[in-house]
């Protein structure tokens, strides 16, 4: 078992900067991939940023250039730094990742980008 904690979220100006953590109980991160997701009310989920286990990364066009995905495994931490943020980027974002065969959500965090 293992647990997912995000924290770092907000209400934010538009154009403003969060970072986003996703803290886990355990060291499920090495040799995995992780991705951050959000969704917004009446909206399915969708991925944000992805980062491997080798460190590559990869992001929606809606967010590249603005968000940033970075990982501390001695930490169990990975980050996602927002910056230019949106009235469309607010959501409640998740991070995931999937641990010996089982997929792993954490509770979400709110951002909140005011236009």
């Amino acid at each position: 078992q293992a647990q997912l904690v995000e924290s770092g979220g907000g209400l934010v100006q538009a154009g403003g900067s969060l970072r986003l953590s996703c803290a886990a109980s355990r060291s499920v991160f090495l040799g995995n991939d992780v991705g951050w997701f959000r969704q917004a009310p009446g909206n399915q989920r969708e991925s944000v940023a992805h980062i491997t286990y080798r460190g590559e990364t990869d992001y929606a066009d809606s967010v590249k250039g603005r968000f940033t995905i970075s990982r501390d495994i001695a930490k169990n931490t990975v980050y996602l730094r927002m910056s230019s943020l949106k009235p469309e980027d607010t959501a409640v974002y998740y991070c995931n990742t999937q641990w010996l065969a089982r997929d792993y959500w954490g509770q979400g965090t709110q951002v909140t980008v005011s236009s």
